[in-house]
Formats: structure tokens, sequence, C-alpha cells
């Protein structure tokens, strides 16, 4: 673990220092120590006044601020990588302001081949059960799927990666911080199955400010990035326009036109993006082999096999994209003598992991691996 990775920590801390200024300090005086050490004099000629004052504040406040960072790591174990180290991702190197740090737990993969997933918080359940299809169909051929650990599409990136393989989560937020709050068992998942990483060092709450820049970590950690729902005006939009900066590629799935949460989806593909129907979609790009060529060609009608008749046939009325209430899976049933009782079905069919309820209590099938 580099000493030095926890100066450049607390140099980051500073109001006004961000990674490039980080690195001009470290690069004039030799150091991260010694950019954190020095005196106001020989910071003058290199930082403007207010981030002068800002670091000097803070090192006044806080001038033991480096071994308290370290301290914090060791004591919640969470390991550290500096840029020169071995560890480091390959691609992150080459964008325009990699972090200077990383704070992880998990196992870092610096050749791993990802690729990012981002979208709406407020997903519809059409755009998490593809979110999930395709992360899980990635994470069978071998592709770390990247996201940040949000609600909506990108909890549902996570968990279908999951399922199959790897996944890398980028946080906002201090590593010691869970965010959002119900993502707790899913982080520990991730970081057991690949990594949660952040820049930021123990401590630091989640700040609307922290997350378009998270946002160039999760783009330039991956080949390409795939969006799976977006508003027109969005964070997964601004990790798009990150990836396109850096020469990466782009992905969208298209959705309903009614649907506020397709309308940047269409606007990127009509802006050239590639239109992704499934993963194959996306292998096919980067010639990856997969290692079930028929898998997204299942459009999953018939679903499991050890449902009982009656459930069966209520699996049969619902779909992947759209919820039913009770009363509308009932009616669409009129007819079907042998069905009674279609709530208790519904939820042992739930609890089986075979359907799921949103807020409203509308039912839909559940992507799990098996469902396929």
């Amino acid at each position: 673990m580099r000493e030095d990775a926890f100066y450049s920590a607390a140099l980051l801390s500073a109001s006004g220092i961000s990674p490039a200024i980080a690195r001009r300090l470290i690069a004039r005086l030799g150091s991260a120590a010694a950019a954190w050490q020095a005196s106001g004099e020989d910071l003058a000629p290199i930082l403007s006044d207010a981030p002068r004052q800002a670091l000097l504040a803070l090192r006044q406040k806080k001038p033991e601020l480096p071994e308290e960072i370290a301290a914090a790591c060791r004591a919640k174990g969470i390991a550290v990588c500096a840029m020169e180290d071995e560890t480091y991702p390959a691609l992150l190197r080459e964008i325009f302001q990699p972090p200077l740090v990383l704070f992880y737990r998990g196992t870092l993969a610096p050749e791993a081949s990802r690729l990012a997933m981002v979208g709406a918080r407020r997903a519809s359940t059409y755009g998490k059960h593809v979110a999930e299809e395709i992360a899980s169909d990635l994470a069978r051929d071998g592709v770390t799927v990247v996201s940040g650990a949000a609600r909506g599409i990108d909890t549902a990136s996570h968990r279908g990666a999951l399922r199959t393989g790897r996944t890398v989560a980028v946080l906002g937020c201090g590593l010691d911080i869970v965010y959002p709050p119900e993502n707790g068992r899913l982080l520990a998942d991730i970081a057991e199955q690949g990594a949660v990483i952040s820049e930021y060092p123990p401590g630091t709450r989640p700040l609307a400010a922290f997350f378009p820049a998270r946002n160039r970590i999760i783009s330039g950690l991956s080949r390409g990035t795939i969006v799976v729902e977006a508003a027109e005006k969005s964070g997964s939009l601004i990790t798009a326009e990150l990836a396109l900066s850096e020469g990466r590629d782009v992905f969208a799935v298209p959705g309903s036109i009614y649907s506020e949460t397709s309308r940047g989806c269409h606007r990127l593909i009509q802006q050239g993006a590639k239109l992704v129907a499934d993963a194959a979609d996306v292998l096919a790009e980067y010639e990856i082999e997969q290692a079930d060529p028929t898998a997204e060609k299942k459009r999953r009608v018939a679903g499991p096999g050890d449902l009982s008749s009656e459930e069966q046939a209520v699996y049969d009325v619902l779909a992947f994209d759209a919820g039913l209430t009770v009363d509308e899976i009932i009616y669409r049933l009129h007819g079907r003598s042998e069905v009674s009782n279609v709530a208790f079905l519904l939820l042992q069919m739930e609890l089986a992991g075979w359907v799921e309820a949103d807020e409203n209590r509308a039912y839909s099938r559940a992507v799990k691996e098996g469902n396929r």
C-alpha cells in the first residue's frame, strides 16, 4: 500500500484541488507528502489564491489528515491503489482526469474487459428487466459490468451481473457510507464477487457535486457504455457524453416512444449510438465469443419448468415489461376455472423468485437465472 496515496487523498480533500491540480503539485514538489507539507511560499507559484488558502486552512485544521485516512482504511478493510500501482485499471489511466487514488473493497482486475451500464433511477419495470438480462448475459461471457450502485437501472445491472459473473460499483462517497441505504447487502455482494471503488476517502458523504465526477470513472473504466433508460437531461447522458469524449463506444436500448425515460436513449440512437436489443449486439462489437450463442434468442415464453399448473397459468398472463394487478390477472384468467386464490399463488411465486411486484403491487415476471 502506497503511503503517499494517503497524502494525495488529503490534498484532494481541500476545496479547489482537483486531480489535475494535485498532479501538478506533486510533479513540482516531488511527492504528495511534500505537497501536503509545503509552506504557503512554496505553494504560491503553483496554486492560485483560493485553492492555496483552502489547502493551508485544511492542513491547519487537520494536520494529521493523511494518517487519519490511513487509519480509517485499515480499520474498515479498505484498500488503496495509486496511479503508479500495477493494480490500477489500465483503461482508467487514459482518461483526461484519472483519479490519483482509488479506494476499494474486493479485487481490482486492471486488464479486465469492462462495459458500463447506466440508466434512470426511477426506472420502469421494462428497463430493470432489460438491464438485468443484458448484464447477466454480458457477465456470463466474461465481461465485467460497471455501474454506480444507484437505484433503478444501476441496481438491476449489478444484480444481473452477480448471477453469472463479475461487477464493479463506483460510488460518489466514501466506501464506509452505504448509499443508497437499501443497497448495503448488494454492495457487500459486489465486493465479494468484484469490487466497490471510490476516489473519496472514508467518511465522505454523498454530495450531489461528487456524482458527475463519479460518472467519469464509470465510463473511464469501460470500453463502452450501455444506456438502458435515460430522460433527455440526466446523469446517464452525462456518462455517455464522457464516454464519447474519451473515444469510447456508446450503446442505447430503445424503449416506448411514450416513455420519458426512453427519450434520452432515442436521442443517442439518432446521434449514432448503436441500438442494443440484447447482449449479443454488444459482444459482437468486440468479437467476444458467447458461451451460449442461442441464449438471447430465447424469448422466455415458456417459463420455469417446476411450476404447478395453476402457477403456470398465472405466469403465462404476465410479462417482463409491464405489471398487472391482482384484479387484472384475474380478469385475464377469466374462464380458467382450475385457477383459484390468485393472490396466494402470486405470493408463492414471488417468494420463489419467479415474479416480482412493484410499489403499486403490480406483478411481472422476474429476471432469474433459469427463467430464460
